[in-house]
């Protein structure tokens, strides 16, 4: 063959900032997929889902320009139409609200699936993510802050999370405090973005940082707010009663602030809160007052909510949101009142993993029926629907050898518990052959003796074909 007419190789390579998910990581996020899906269900959410592809306007709104979509995946397309990949799904809530004026309200959702931002790649930060939100859109009762919290409790509870809490707030106790210390508004977004570093950084940084400003330990200069000394003091007031949970917190804080009109709203409110999860059996050891949380400046207008993992604490807050009563203004030119929480799907199964409370799986199939005898294929086509419509996951091997053993090692390799194998004397005699895979495996890591394998108990086991099915439901939980 000439160099010419030499077929040219692609190099099999990802975008930076994407990545793919293999069978046993993606088959752990499906497992955690489905388990917030139901607890979700469960609390009367329903499903939602919208376009990946939007208006360029739609996601930008009054920002809408050249600029700001090359900060999105956005292009022009058909009909020289300026369009963009979705960067969250807040938006696309609104615009369906908006555009069906028909829908009940309250209108409660989940919606889960990936969203896209030109951010800049790095350890364990994407620009293609996963995103699991719910929301309750239409109303500014509190019955449904405090349905989002319960969702949040009672999701970590179904996945299994032993240790964890959902802190919660509300910012108009912080509007409250700027006023309180007399801050200038145009300082109060960078006031609250240090007031929210203090558990990162702890308090001795905060104090600085709000003040002259402070060294870091990599040795950079980071630059104060050049609060006065007075305005520190008062903040100082409220990080000391800020550190007292819950009633008492709410009890301290009305003392210092309550004359403060807003101040006051957002300590009635929370008090709703508290009063509502209590009404809902809510476990008080999974929630907490945290009067430091800040959370979506510019964005949150009442109470905010994130979820910590306290075995877990450098992954931050892997599930968080809050009321935001701006929602369709865009679009209908009038605020429409809503609530909700975001996971972050690719952080919590990081955590998930972490904490050993999701289990990895290499396949989806629970027993591997063996082919010993092509001429006997319709027998083990047989038993493979048999295991089928019993409900057991099944495959047969389709691979091109007759080599029992290589058959073997596949199901080994790729984590199917069983293996079911026989040939014609089996079938005469009316016996199947199980091989424990999973057993065999966890045997051989304290053995390298052949015949000390083969007679541990559960490795192999000759059965009656009739009790195949009984035989497998009975060992699938403790393979």
């Amino acid at each position: 063959m000439s160099k010419k007419n030499k077929k040219q190789k692609v190099k099999p390579q990802v975008l930076k900032g994407f990545r793919d998910y293999p069978p046993r990581e993606q088959i752990a996020r499906e497992a955690m997929l489905a388990k917030i899906k139901d607890s979700f269900e469960l609390m009367g959410f329903l499903p939602l889902q919208t376009a990946s592809l939007e208006f360029a306007e739609t996601l930008l709104g009054s920002h809408y320009n050249e600029d700001s979509l090359n900060e999105l995946f956005g292009f022009q397309g058909p009909d020289d139409v300026d369009m963009a990949l979705r960067y969250e799904f807040t938006v696309s809530l609104a615009r369906f609200v908006a555009s069906n004026p028909t829908l009940p309200l309250p209108f409660r959702r989940y919606q889960y699936g990936n969203v896209w931002r030109v951010d800049k790649p790095g350890p364990g930060r994407y620009r293609e993510f996963m995103q699991f939100d719910v929301d309750i859109v239409g109303t500014q009762n509190l019955l449904a802050d405090s349905e989002i919290i319960s969702a949040m409790v009672s999701t970590m509870d179904k996945l299994n999370v032993k240790n964890y809490k959902v802190r919660f707030s509300n910012r108009k106790i912080l509007n409250g405090l700027i006023e309180y210390a007399s801050i200038p508004q145009e300082k109060s977004s960078d006031v609250m973005r240090v007031i929210d570093k203090l558990d990162k950084q702890g308090r001795d940084a905060v104090i600085l940082e709000l003040g002259a400003g402070r060294v870091d330990v990599s040795g950079d200069k980071i630059k104060g707010v050049e609060l006065e000394n007075t305005q520190i003091c008062k903040i100082e007031e409220f990080l000391d009663i800020a550190s007292q949970k819950n009633v008492s917190g709410l009890d301290a804080v009305e003392k210092l602030l309550g004359s403060i009109e807003v101040s006051q709203t957002g300590i009635n409110e929370l008090r709703s809160i508290l009063e509502n999860l209590s009404n809902m059996n809510i476990d008080a050891t999974k929630t907490e007052i945290d009067l430091t949380i800040v959370r979506g400046l510019g964005y949150y207008t009442g109470p905010v909510f994130e979820t910590t993992l306290l075995d877990l604490p450098e992954y931050g807050s892997v599930f968080s949101g809050g009321r935001y009563d701006n929602l369709v203004d865009r679009f209908l030119g009038r605020s429409i009142p809503a609530v909700g929480s975001s996971i972050g799907v690719d952080r919590l199964l990081a955590a998930l993993l972490a904490l050993d409370a999701l289990e990895l799986k290499e396949s989806t199939s629970q027993v591997l029926v063996t082919v010993m005898d092509r001429e006997r294929l319709p027998e083990y086509l047989n038993i493979l629907q048999e295991l089928r419509n019993a409900g057991i996951p099944s495959e047969i091997f389709t691979g091109d050898t007759k080599n029992l053993t290589k058959q073997i090692k596949y199901g080994d390799k790729v984590g199917i518990p069983f293996a079911l194998i026989a040939g014609s004397d089996e079938f005469e005699k009316g016996l199947l052959t199980i091989k424990n895979l999973q057993a065999g495996k966890e045997k051989a890591k304290e053995t390298s003796d052949r015949e000390e394998w083969l007679k541990a108990e559960n490795i192999q086991e000759s059965i009656e074909a009739k009790d195949l099915i009984s035989y497998i439901k009975e060992n699938m939980s403790t393979s």
